[in-house]
């Protein structure tokens, strides 16, 4: 199984610790690639619109794609982020922005529809919860059949001040949670997502989507027609 983390933040904090006890629990063989933001993103989306019409010539194409060809690659997905001010980091919420286009909206990827995904946030306090939604959502909308939150406050600014019993809680959830995520677990596409598809479908058969390249996008693919993503995967 292919595994690849998306840390919101440089350092090894709380959530980077928990996300990574999260896979050394998942048995069987695995490989495990991560990335860090902003160190391997640091770019905020400009709104310049290129990426709808060729996603390669965005400014930031060459740093971005070498995360997306590894998320594409990938058969779980595992995103941390901190709680900052009741929401999921800058550098993870300006990834999510650069990555719009994949959205069931533009022009979404087959290999969505066979993926699951982890979104782990920590806080000293509250919010953590509020944290990971956004990239919950973001995650729907790539049209990500199983996706997974992990949302807890730890009263501890680093990972050496939570107290043992608290770790040894998180280590347990994250033994559990491991269990859920071995392939023999197959994604499903959810009704919800057949349901936006469509809606999506409509919309761009109708000539009231963004635009005519993401049109003829979703034509080539035949997804006006009878064609749909998760029937290719």
């Amino acid at each position: 199984m292919k595994i690849v983390v998306i840390n919101g933040q440089n350092h090894k904090g709380s959530t980077y610790h928990i996300g990574k006890l999260l896979t050394e629990s998942i048995s069987g063989e695995h490989e495990v690639q991560e990335f860090f933001l902003p160190r391997d993103l640091n770019h905020f989306c400009l709104g310049c619109y290129t990426c709808i019409e060729d996603g390669t010539k965005c400014p930031f194409y060459e740093e971005k794609n070498k995360i997306m060809q590894a998320v594409e690659a990938a058969d779980l997905l595992i995103f941390t982020t901190p709680n900052y001010c009741m929401a999921p980091s800058a550098p993870m919420k300006a990834f999510m922005d650069l990555t719009f286009t994949y959205w069931i909206s533009h022009k979404p990827h087959e290999c969505m529809y066979t993926k699951k995904a982890v979104v782990i946030s920590t806080t000293a306090g509250a919010g953590a919860g509020a944290a990971v939604k956004p990239v919950k959502t973001m995650l729907s909308y790539w049209g990500v059949p199983v996706i997974k939150t992990y949302a807890i406050g730890v009263q501890a600014m680093n990972w050496q001040g939570v107290n043992l019993k608290k770790k040894a809680k998180i280590e347990k959830d994250m033994r559990r949670l491991a269990g859920s995520l071995t392939p023999l677990h197959k994604p499903k596409v959810l009704l919800s997502h057949r349901f936006m598809f469509n809606m999506m479908r409509l919309m761009f058969k109708g000539h009231m989507g963004s635009g005519e390249t993401e049109r003829k996008y979703w034509e080539d693919h035949g997804w006006l027609g009878k064609g749909r993503p998760w029937k290719k995967s």
